[in-house]
């Protein structure tokens, strides 16, 4: 049996880090479920994308998760399967599909490990800024995986790039908090990325792993100490002070 685009995403992810423990395709949910747990995250969640969303939610000491995808997504990935190229026609999907399992799957494994504040900032920052890296290094499998040469362009990089980082509109929030979010993250992903470009793929390997045991306060500190940090650092304080 041909395993489900879902299922192979996850376990690229259980290589790369950590096995999860769970099947996160059966934490799939309808649309109506989705509605019902939209109105228990409150005000700010009907701003968040309607094409897909993670719920999560703890209770007796067990994390609870969601996975939303709207049927117009599903059909976009089905009608122009990602497995078969990367194209203007499903790009957008591919990657609100990957960060939703992505978001799923760093949640139980921080989970796991004991982190329990899942309702504060830095969770939601950190899980935000994670999917972001991962998004993009997931983009760059299915890119190299169609070149002869196995190698990804420069062309091939700037078309990511612009669909992962550039194409966003965090400005667009009218919720201050998300607002802020979604450009800290942004702006700390695409320069982060910028460096793990100029690694091999022994050194990407070992330096994502370091990465993703860091909190997110670690995980700022970590970019903005990079090479261009300081430029990086006033971008962020300006995003902070607005």
């Amino acid at each position: 049996m041909n395993e489900s685009l879902f299922s192979q995403i996850q376990k690229l992810f259980e290589r790369t880090y950590a096995q999860v423990g769970i099947n996160l395709e059966d934490c799939l949910i309808d649309r109506h479920r989705c509605g019902q747990l939209s109105i228990l995250a409150g005000k700010a969640a009907r701003e968040l994308s309607e094409l897909a969303r993670t719920f999560l939610r703890t209770a007796d000491d067990r994390l609870y998760v969601g996975i939303y995808y709207s049927r117009w997504l599903i059909e976009q990935l089905e009608r122009h399967d990602p497995r078969a190229g990367l194209s203007d026609h499903n790009i957008r999907s591919l990657i609100a599909f990957v960060e939703e399992i992505n978001h799923a799957l760093h949640a139980a494994l921080q989970f796991k490990n004991g982190a329990r504040e899942i309702a504060s900032e830095d969770f939601a920052r950190n899980l935000e800024l994670q999917a972001q890296v991962d998004t993009y290094l997931v983009l760059l499998l299915f890119v190299a995986f169609f070149r002869k040469t196995q190698r990804v362009s420069r062309t091939d990089r700037r078309w990511l790039r612009f669909h992962l980082f550039a194409r966003q509109c965090p400005e667009a929030f009218r919720d201050r908090n998300l607002r802020a979010r979604y450009l800290e993250t942004t702006e700390l992903a695409s320069s982060y990325t910028h460096y793990l470009d100029t690694l091999n793929g022994a050194r990407r390997l070992d330096e994502i792993r370091r990465f993703r045991s860091l909190d997110y306060s670690d995980k700022k500190k970590r970019i903005l100490a990079l090479p261009g940090g300081e430029i990086l650092s006033r971008r962020v304080n300006l995003i902070c002070e607005n």
